[in-house]
């Protein structure tokens, strides 16, 4: 609808035809309205008239909808809880106002925040859904021009000023090897360097923090193979001499693999904070504000169980 057509247009229309919608009754549609059963019937002829179709049709149980009515409350039952809302300043209620919340993460999230996070929201009551995208280079654009609502990944320092972070938890690297292996429980560096690798290609080609790390001391690691996720690259090693740099808690999800075992990665490797991030004119909106409480509760369940 163009501008013009909203400012000819009565509003309120809409909230009487979410209540004749509803109840399906010109009666009962006036009580919850406080009006007149006359002025809801005045207000459904100028619904027609605004529409420019019958949207309920008479029939000997009440009334039904028409396919135009149809679409119309399925738009209505989205747009007026955000109008209440917006007007109110009340808080986001997923039980009751839908909402796809749009999330760039790495393969890290996928197996560590997903699954706390189904069971936080309560997917089979909540009316949110969200929408997970792969890591890519270009997310934090996607995210200026409004195409992503939050960002989760580690912190390795490349995060523009101009966004809004929050650490979430702490994470640390192990390296995972052959059961046969000849590795002990901890690598030291110079066997760390002196081993050949699969690396994660999470962005640009290299595990961005542990390549950072290594880089800082002057030294490099041998990559062999480089893959884009933790548990393919995994799962390659077993009957190898490779070894895999991955987080901790990724490690973990494979402990009781018969073939593999977890040993401690060198202190030089260290670990890294994984982070949300988001972008300033956000911080008010209620949606957002819940989408972050969502997802910073499902950090603390994460940080509490390494």
């Amino acid at each position: 609808m163009r501008i013009a057509q909203l400012r000819q247009a009565d509003l309120n229309l809409l909230v009487v035809f979410t209540a004749l919608a509803e109840e399906r009754n010109v009666t009962l549609a006036a009580k919850r309205l406080s009006l007149s059963q006359s002025a809801m019937s005045r207000a459904l002829q100028r619904l027609r008239d605004m529409f420019h179709d019958d949207l309920l049709i008479r029939t000997p149980t009440g009334y039904d909808l028409t396919p135009q009515g149809v679409r119309l409350l399925r738009e209505l039952e989205v747009m007026l809880p955000k109008l209440d809302r917006l007007l109110s300043g009340t808080e986001f209620d997923p039980m009751t106002e839908g909402a796809n919340f749009r999330l760039s993460s790495t393969d890290y999230a996928a197996h560590v925040i997903c699954p706390l996070l189904c069971r936080y929201f309560k997917a089979e009551t909540s009316k949110v859904s969200f929408e997970f995208s792969a890591w890519h280079d270009d997310v934090f654009n996607a995210m200026e021009r409004g195409r992503l609502d939050l960002v989760l990944n580690a912190d390795d320092g490349g995060v523009s000023s101009q966004f809004t972070r929050e650490m979430l938890f702490r994470e640390e690297f192990v390296c995972v090897v052959a059961k046969a292996s000849r590795f002990a429980k901890r690598m030291k560096i110079d066997q760390y360097l002196a081993a050949s690798h699969i690396g994660i290609s999470t962005l640009g080609g290299l595990q961005t923090i542990p390549e950072k790390y290594l880089a800082e001391a002057g030294v490099k690691r041998h990559c062999v193979i480089r893959l884009p996720y933790f548990a393919a690259a995994i799962h390659s090693i077993e009957g190898t001499n490779l070894v895999v740099t991955v987080p901790r808690r990724i490690a973990e999800s494979v402990v009781n693999h018969p073939g593999l075992k977890i040993i401690e990665a060198p202190p030089l490797i260290g670990g890294f904070d994984y982070q949300m991030v988001w972008h300033p004119r956000m911080n008010t909106d209620a949606a957002h504000v819940w989408l972050r409480q969502a997802i910073r509760e499902t950090g603390r369940r994460i940080a509490g169980k390494l």
